[in-house]
């Protein structure tokens, strides 16, 4: 059993307007045509990633994603699924059902909003999770890819140079 539907609205019509915030433009929602499931679009710009098309992998900076909140949240986790090509371990492609795989969804709970998992899906798409892929080949894959395109640092200390 959820929230009684007015207090659920008020939740998501406010953390609707946190999201808004953030992203800068405005998520309309009409407090008063809600209907379940909730259906969000997400379009990130100029957010590095990767796509492959046949066997050449490019990078892409636009993405699309859709976030799916149903009338037991906050107490059941949004289901987030992507649109646009992505070559990512921990997300998979449109084709194969674009399941979105981050530890905030594992970890789901009652104070969990919206804000934070739009945040943990940004952040995810620059900085994936290379050493938990998903079990597809594309994923594990891509996962292959970004461990030998990893950035790598090197330093050393001198002492007494001039």
């Amino acid at each position: 059993m959820g929230l009684p539907r007015p207090v659920l609205i008020k939740r998501l019509t406010n953390e609707l307007e946190r999201c808004s915030g953030y992203i800068g433009s405005d998520i309309r929602f009409d407090p008063d045509k809600v209907t379940f499931p909730i259906e969000i679009t997400v379009n990130m710009t100029n957010v590095p990633a990767y796509a492959k098309t046949d066997d050449e992998v490019v990078q892409i900076k636009d993405h699309r994603y859709k976030v799916v909140i149903n009338e037991e949240y906050p107490f059941e986790k949004p289901r987030a699924r992507w649109e646009t090509p992505i070559f990512h371990p921990n997300i998979m492609p449109p084709e194969d059902g674009g399941y979105v795989c981050i530890k905030l969804l594992d970890k789901w709970s009652f104070g969990s909003t919206l804000l934070s998992f739009m945040k943990a899906v940004e952040n995810l798409v620059g900085s994936p999770n290379i050493s938990n892929p998903f079990g597809l080949e594309i994923c594990m894959e891509s996962s292959r890819f970004y461990m030998d395109n990893e950035t790598k640092i090197n330093a050393y200390v001198s002492f007494g140079s001039k």
